[in-house]
């Protein structure tokens, strides 16, 4: 008779987490991940990343002893090493340049809003380096800080209370992060009526069940915006007792409104006026309403014009802080994040030192510099050399801007730590690569600070070899590095210390499954908006000091028909990028075997009619090209894209191709991606979404 099946109850990381699983554990392995029916998020669906997840754990391709280079950095040799010398080389590096150059000079880097996002602050901070880099600079960082200047918190909508209508603006929830923002219930919403707008340049699954889809040309979500608040504000479709109480500047937004009628936004954006003033009144009028936000929005010069339009909408329509509106959720009684990662222990001169702190205060603001500048600083070692990377969970060679320059960047390096579950492309040019426990193997808090005021548990169901957790690998490497105060005996430590203000333990929370603040609406009637002027600053006093615009505008992209019709002769369509495969998240997951089987080749979206002209068929390899390089990928005739715009995936690459690489410049989107300026003035966001390329087709066949 076989040994009985454990099941332990916790919280899937396989994205940015929170849906609710139940793991079954047999003989020290992971046998079957599945839905949670008690989880309040999720309700016990689960994704197909979250039920290959035992297919993660169990990969035979993981990474599961520290590795040192040996040889010519980018060949891909390495030995076997033990933890304590893996960790004696990275801290005595890290020693070496910080006394040779400076703090400033060691980069810490990580992935895409992690858990432990806030321990790799934590360390740069006692370690006295300004520089933390990562996506968040054009993903979910800018939306949290022009929300914060503008209303003093994150407005999420409040599927809770039944919005009579979703705008959904440059986000497809039902395919991404559907836990982020309750995606179950956001179906549950529309199945009893509620009224869908979605903005998008793609005929998206929740596109397609529409009341009114505004297909708009990639890059102009920013015009598009201060046309809709154009006719709100013209019509007089406002709030008018919100307005006088509660917002600061409204008349000279009014004024600013004034140069986007519709008409002229039409010409700008692709979509028919009569359509922006539909979109405007059924916004309006239908109350309550609320937007929900994608990350397409941050990823062009408009990014911080366009997060504060829509927060200007939600708030003179009155669907601010207001049931079924935008909320501002309470933050959990836990650690804080600042305190957390002790800012307080950068001096004010090594604040001073921080990569484009002076251009992109807001940015700054929250501690994110953004990666162009430290391939600058790398390469040209301006404002001063940067030596040493130290990479947690990031794929840097597949999701930075001009990946052949981040490539050329890497190389320069004098040192480079990769830890990661597998060997990337980016780990396999590191002198040093660590292996990381997956969310299987590890307990945590599992933080959302901005997405509902909760925080759950993720509960260890395994162990892997030799593989630590992120957190474990920075606690380590601190007392290493000689700060044994600011870190833990044993990383479990931590736990309790986060969840202290809360009056729990550990495993107390691990009992209890969810700790959560109490919510309260309509709280800025007794205490006003967390602002300089206690309201909503629709004219914002803070980026007025600093020297930015203060109100919304609309700058056409750098690199468009309209602004370079010289390029535009030969490259004449618009290419957009991003958009995300349900099986994969970014550059993970394509050594898994179920999801790779899903989704074996990355594919760019072509309308028939422009496949047509260039001779190509559903299925064929296309060559797709900007100035900066060329990809191919598999195309995909679709009626749901303009024929003037292609959209290509990201983050590919090839696990299968170790000689090669791993393929990492075959289909890599971000060969073709631009990192030289104008950026967003306040954040620095690149221009990811509204680039000029031309396709045609590639003979030779697959990738």
């Amino acid at each position: 008779m076989g040994s009985e099946v454990k099941v332990v109850k916790s919280v899937c990381r396989m994205c940015h987490g929170g849906c609710g699983v139940l793991i079954d554990v047999k003989d020290g392995e992971v046998v079957k991940v599945e839905g949670d029916p008690e989880s309040p998020i999720s309700h016990g669906t689960l994704c197909g990343k979250g039920l290959a997840s035992a297919q993660l754990v169990n990969s035979p391709l993981r990474l599961k002893h520290p590795l040192k280079r040996i040889g010519t950095r980018g060949k891909g040799r390495f030995q076997k090493i033990g933890w304590s010398e893996a960790l004696d080389i990275v801290a005595g590096r890290l020693k070496e340049t910080k006394q040779k150059y400076g703090a400033e000079s060691v980069v810490f880097a990580h992935g895409t809003n992690r858990d432990y996002l806030h321990f790799v602050h934590r360390l740069a901070n006692v370690f006295g380096s300004p520089n933390v880099t990562s996506p968040g600079y054009v993903c979910y960082y800018p939306r949290v800080g022009a929300s914060i200047i503008t209303c003093g918190g994150f407005p999420i909508c409040d599927y809770d209370h039944d919005p009579s209508c979703v705008v959904v603006w440059g986000c497809n929830p039902v395919i991404t992060n559907p836990d982020e923002y309750k995606a179950v219930k956001l179906c549950k919403v529309l199945n009893r009526g509620a009224k869908l707008v979605v903005i998008d340049p793609r005929l998206t699954r929740l596109a397609s069940r529409a009341d009114l889809w505004l297909q708009l040309r990639p890059g102009t979500d920013s015009a598009l915006a201060l046309g809709i608040l154009n006719v709100i504000i013209r019509e007089e479709l406002y709030d008018e007792e919100f307005v006088q109480k509660w917002t600061y500047g409204f008349d000279k937004l009014a004024q600013r409104i004034e140069k986007y009628p519709p008409e002229k936004v039409e010409e700008i954006t692709w979509v028919p006026a009569s359509k922006i003033r539909m979109a405007a009144r059924q916004y309006a009028e239908v109350k309550p309403a609320c937007i929900h936000w994608g990350v397409k929005i941050e990823q062009n010069l408009n990014c911080t014009s366009t997060i504060r339009s829509l927060i200007a909408l939600m708030t003179i329509t009155g669907n601010l802080d207001t049931p079924g509106g935008n909320v501002l959720y309470p933050s959990p009684p836990v650690a804080r994040f600042t305190e957390f990662m002790l800012t307080d222990r950068l001096s004010p001169e090594q604040r001073r030192k921080r990569l484009g702190g002076d251009e992109y205060k807001l940015a700054s603001m929250g501690s994110v510099v953004p990666p162009m500048l430290v391939c600058q600083a790398i390469l040209e070692e301006d404002p001063y050399p940067v030596k040493v990377m130290v990479v947690f969970g990031s794929n840097p060679l597949l999701t930075w801007p001009n990946a052949k320059k981040v490539r050329e960047a890497l190389m320069k390096l004098e040192f480079l730590v990769v830890a990661d579950l597998f060997m990337t492309p980016t780990a396999q040019l590191a002198d040093v690569v660590l292996p990381v426990a997956s969310w299987l193997e590890y307990n945590d808090v599992a933080a959302y600070f901005f997405r509902g005021g909760y925080v759950l548990a993720r509960c260890k169901a395994v162990e892997v070899e030799e593989c630590w957790s992120d957190h474990k690998i920075i606690n380590e490497l601190g007392k290493k590095l000689g700060y044994e105060e600011y870190f833990w005996e044993d990383v479990d430590q931590y736990l309790d210390y986060l969840l202290k203000p809360s009056g729990m333990t550990w495993e107390e929370l691990k009992e209890k499954g969810i700790l959560q603040a109490p919510m309260e609406y309509k709280k800025h009637r007794k205490k006003g908006f967390s602002t300089p002027s206690r309201k909503v600053e629709l004219y914002s006093t803070i980026l007025e000091s600093w020297g930015y615009d203060p109100l919304p505008s609309y700058v056409e992209p750098p690199e468009s028909p309209i602004s370079r019709p010289d390029l535009a002769a030969k490259y004449p369509l618009i290419l957009t990028t991003g958009g995300r495969s349900p099986v994969f998240f970014h550059s993970e997951f394509r050594q898994i075997p179920w999801l790779r089987e899903v989704h074996q080749y990355p594919m760019v979206e072509v309308h028939p009619e422009t496949a047509k002209k260039h001779g190509i068929h559903d299925g064929d390899w296309v060559f797709i090209e900007t100035p900066r390089g060329r990809i191919k990928q598999e195309a995909k005739l679709t009626i749901g894209i303009h024929p003037r715009v292609v959209h290509a995936q990201h983050a590919w690459w090839y696990p299968e191709k170790a000689a090669s690489g791993y393929g990492w410049s075959e289909s890599n989107v971000n060969i073709l991606t631009d990192n030289n300026p104008p950026f967003d003035p306040c954040v620095g966001a690149s221009n990811l979404v509204a680039l000029l390329c031309k396709i045609y087709k590639a003979e030779e066949g697959k990738a």
